[in-house]
């Protein structure tokens, strides 16, 4: 025999305090006699928020008892929300019209409630317009180019920003909307500091390598973005993880690197390169068995430009070591 369930009804706060309890429009606010009015103590575990010096709950299960967003004390209790925050990776900005054809306790409508239903998904499917339709194929591109990059929340929705930028300015007009889509992504890597090449973009999207590089100028130019260089400490990390470089060396190489900059090395240099360089430089002074086959197969940059920064980082060593 099966226990009947128990139904918990809420009791209604208004009817028991209504003659101590006045709501202020921003903050709730204990007017009980001979009591101070604050402060105002949150519980988060049970969600209730209650006077400080009498014990009086002013609210009892708020739908959200830690905000999400930088709310201050007097719009705390005027933006709560209960659902998923809006995010410009998605195509409506996360708020889907849904059309089912059962009501919200999942019983069948009926046949005359089906069709008016019917209708309105034909027409909520005709109002899509096909600027919305690229919209919608770019930000699913994104979505899985996020997932292959490893980007951050932060950078997926700087990225969306500025292609959605980029369409108010026309300029998906003439170009592939993935160029773009890739442009604004390496751009936002750039404007993060999350190290990730064009030549990695190109691979993980499948799109060509100077094609990105074209849409990135033009999307500087046009927006006229303020966006800092890699550093080539940045790119130290992945590169010896791929060529299973020890830590001895990886401290050596970010030690040539920060003489090199010093030096005035590395200007104009490709950041991955020089991180390369050192690297096995690195390994050829600890005699760690390392070729340059392995370091170009590690950061995808060319053995000639591997061999042509190595030959100035090792001159560079060798001019310190002669001044110490």
């Amino acid at each position: 025999m099966s226990k009947p369930k128990q139904i918990l009804v809420k009791p209604e706060l208004g009817n028991s305090i209504d003659n101590s309890l006045q709501i202020n429009e921003f903050f709730p606010k204990c007017t009980t006699p001979n009591c101070k009015g604050w402060p105002i103590v949150t519980d988060n575990v049970s969600g209730e928020i209650l006077c400080g010096s009498c014990g009086l709950v002013l609210e009892e299960k708020s739908l959200e008892t830690i905000s999400s967003h930088g709310y201050d004390s007097a719009d705390y209790f005027t933006k709560k929300n209960s659902g998923t925050t809006n995010s410009l990776t998605m195509f409506d900005m996360n708020m889907t019209t849904v059309i089912s054809d059962r009501d919200g306790m999942g019983h069948s409508l009926s046949r005359a409630t089906k069709n008016e239903f019917h209708r309105l998904k034909m027409l909520n499917t005709r109002s899509v317009t096909p600027r919305n339709k690229t919209l919608r194929s770019a930000l699913l591109f994104l979505n899985l180019l996020q997932m292959k990059l490893g980007m951050p929340d932060s950078v997926a929705e700087n990225s969306a920003h500025l292609y959605r930028k980029a369409m108010r300015a026309r300029m998906t007009v003439g170009r592939k909307s993935k160029n773009l889509m890739c442009a604004c992504v390496y751009a936002s890597c750039k404007q993060g500091g999350m190290p990730r090449s064009i030549l990695e973009i190109s691979l993980k999207s499948n799109m060509g390598r100077k094609e990105i590089a074209r849409t990135y100028r033009t999307l500087i130019e046009k927006f006229d973005l303020s966006v800092v260089p890699f550093n080539s400490k940045e790119f130290l990390t992945s590169i010896a993880n791929e060529a299973q470089i020890s830590e001895k060396s990886r401290r050596y190489a970010l030690e040539i690197l920060c003489t090199a900059e010093d030096a005035g090395l590395t200007l104009g240099k490709n950041p991955k390169a020089l991180a390369a360089a050192s690297l096995y430089l690195a390994c050829v002074l600890n005699i760690e068995q390392k070729t340059q086959a392995e370091i170009t197969r590690a950061s995808g940059v060319t053995s000639t430009t591997i061999r042509a920064r190595y030959y100035d980082l090792k001159k560079l060593y060798l001019e310190s070591c002669d001044n110490l």
